[in-house]
């Protein structure tokens, strides 16, 4: 197991390990959430903060956006990066996500965090 696992100098912090699953656990954030009859409850029991500070800031929660995606078609640069191909994908390689952001403001502008960088930031408080 020892090639698992990067070497340190002595006295290095090890690094945090990524959360488990993060990524399913913002898609049922986002299925419910989406279904809440009470949006700001919903954040409450998510634990989702209306008020952080980030790089000194006081920032307050204004908006949750959640967009859906849909990539229909690819590009593929032509040897030498000029120009490109364009194909329509087929419907078996079509791929449906959705993006979660929270938007807060600082008082001079908009700050969107995705759900990683937001748990990170209350990780780090």
């Amino acid at each position: 197991m020892q090639w698992q696992t990067p070497h340190q100098p002595d006295g290095a912090p090890a690094a945090a390990a990524p959360e488990p699953d993060l990524d399913k656990v913002e898609a049922a954030f986002v299925d419910g959430f989406i279904a809440a009859p009470d949006p700001t409850s919903f954040l409450r029991l998510a634990r989702i903060p209306f008020e952080i500070v980030m790089d000194g800031a006081g920032m307050k929660l204004l908006r949750v956006e959640i967009d859906a995606l849909t990539d229909v078609g690819s590009l593929t640069p032509h040897l030498g990066g000029g120009t490109f191909r364009y194909d329509p994908l087929p419907s078996n390689f079509i791929s449906r996500r959705r993006r979660l952001r929270f938007v807060y403001f600082d008082g001079t502008g908009l700050t969107p965090l995705s759900y990683a960088e937001l748990r990170e930031i209350e990780r780090q408080a």
